[in-house]
């Protein structure tokens, strides 16, 4: 990013920057000052609320499934495509939002997102088949693409790097407790409505989170002019949009024919291969749509490994808890999504905590025992995963995962963003949210994956259902386990960036 210059104005007088801030030593430059810090603080805050909005609304429509095929006539496959669509998606825009908040205001783009969702929301509330419900997920999918990485790059141009652990924590309770509590709110509602309330109730929310950030949204960056590489949009649809996909369909079914899923998959990483090369030309020149030289900060690099970890044990709790407790233990729908509720609300509780304490004493002390925590919690749950069993210690194990991932999020932002020289924030943010993607359909597909041919195998050796799928859930905990594992190992290495992160580029630029 160009460094900002104090006589711009980009729809409203310019906010400074947090390190601008401290140089106010005037009367009136402190009076600014405290302006500007409560017109940062009511941005930050209205982008928190609103991608919490926005992500809350991905793992809602998990347990809706079996209404949609009775309402909609359709088959599970199909169904299944509401949740693909949406992830591949965001899959498809997120890798284009680095470039977009370069190019445009903080405003604009808050203004486009909700929109987008609010749309999204409203055409899916009427919808009247599926083909219009599947249309209506995909706008709702624009939206959330573009809000998470612009709250990121956001907090990181605005908070000082002595304060930015603790509002880093505001933004883990969103990533950790807006999926936790999807499917709660999800089985809540049908229990006593239909699938279309899932979208009537979010829908209000969305229109006030819109009507406010009309009325109160500031911009406080400085967009810049730059060109996008038309190359590069295709390449990384097909690049992260085939990967998804690949990954999506084959955590889907049971005894599916895996040639597209493949295929799909391949041709992702071939097109990956060449949006690699293409970007590392292009970044010569600052052009590039997903800058990679964020890569070569050893922090952000293996930061971003653990948060795949982390997401792929999040997302693998979300979607095998309710597998057990729903066809191995017979627990109704709404149950089995309360299960879920009580990790979500302590990570929440947790994650200002956990904030304070990074901006105290850095991340290792905080990702050492979170990680481990996170390991242990899979064990456990593998180890309960068993037919007549008791939920209660699914339910102590989820709590303990989550305290764990608590531990972890925070300082896992903090740290890889921390790290980075100012200008490319942007692209930073877009890369950890793409990466979140790629890890939550990878994480569903080996788990689901490993689970439906333990279930196949074990009912052809003469093993009833539920103690066939139990032992493929023990299996699929076990391999969580292990990633959390790597996790544990590679939080060792993590160091507290050294810089406010508006030092030279790792290039040296």
């Amino acid at each position: 990013m160009t460094e900002p210059s104090p006589q711009t104005a980009v729809d409203a007088p310019r906010a400074p920057l947090a390190g601008e801030q401290a140089h106010a030593s005037s009367p009136d430059g402190s009076a600014a000052a405290e302006d500007t810090a409560r017109r940062n603080t009511t941005v930050i805050w209205m982008l928190i609320v609103a991608a919490f909005t926005v992500i809350l609304n991905e793992t809602i429509m998990g347990v809706a499934i079996p209404h949609l095929m009775t309402d909609l006539g359709i088959s599970a496959s199909a169904a299944q495509w509401l949740t693909t669509a949406f992830l591949l998606t965001m899959a498809v825009v997120i890798p284009i939002t680095g470039f977009l908040l370069q190019r445009m205001s903080t405003r604009t783009l808050y203004l486009i997102a909700m929109s987008l969702f609010t749309a999204g929301t409203a055409i899916a509330a009427v919808a009247p088949g599926f083909e219009v419900l599947l249309i209506a997920r995909v706008i709702q999918a624009s939206g959330t693409a573009i809000m998470f990485p612009l709250l990121m790059t956001t907090v990181m141009e605005l908070e000082p790097p002595a304060t930015r652990g603790r509002r880093m924590g505001s933004i883990s309770v969103v990533i950790s407790v807006a999926p936790a509590i999807g499917p709660t709110v999800s089985g809540l509602i049908l229990s006593f409505a239909g699938w279309r309330f899932l979208f009537v109730a979010v829908l209000p929310v969305a229109v006030t989170v819109l009507v406010l950030g009309f009325l109160r949204m500031r911009t406080v960056n400085e967009p810049t002019h730059t060109r996008i590489d038309l190359l590069s949009v295709p390449l990384s649809a097909a690049a992260f949009g085939g990967i998804v996909f690949g990954l999506s369909r084959l955590g889907e079914g049971v005894g599916e024919d895996p040639t597209l899923a493949l295929t799909s998959f391949g041709v992702g990483v071939l097109a990956l291969v060449l949006f690699v090369w293409r970007q590392l030309l292009l970044q010569r020149e600052d052009r590039a749509l997903l800058d990679l030289r964020t890569f070569r900060t050893p922090t952000f690099s293996l930061s971003v490994v653990m948060f795949a970890a982390a997401m792929m044990g999040l997302f693998g709790a979300i979607i095998l808890l309710p597998l057990f407790t729903q066809g191995v233990l017979g627990m109704t729908v709404l149950a089995s999504g309360l299960m879920l509720l009580p990790g979500g609300l302590i990570s929440g509780l947790l994650a200002p905590s956990v904030g304070r304490l990074y901006d105290r004493i850095g991340p290792r002390p905080l990702l050492i025992p979170g990680t481990a925590l996170v390991a242990i919690a899979m064990l456990l749950m593998a180890a309960s995963a068993n037919v007549g069993g008791a939920w209660w210690p699914m339910l102590v194990s989820h709590v303990v995962m989550s305290t764990g991932l608590a531990l972890t999020f925070t300082p896992l932002f903090s740290a890889s963003l921390g790290s980075l020289p100012e200008r490319l924030y942007s692209h930073g943010s877009a890369t950890v949210s793409t990466l979140q993607q790629v890890a939550a359909a990878a994480g569903t597909a080996l788990f689901v994956s490993v689970m439906t041919a333990l279930t196949v195998s074990g009912v052809a050796e003469g093993s009833s259902t539920e103690a066939a799928q139990a032992s493929g859930i023990r299996a699929a905990f076990l391999i969580s386990g292990g990633i959390a594992a790597i996790a544990f190992v590679l939080a060792f290495f993590i160091k507290r960036p050294e810089t406010s992160g508006d030092g030279p580029a790792p290039n040296g630029h």
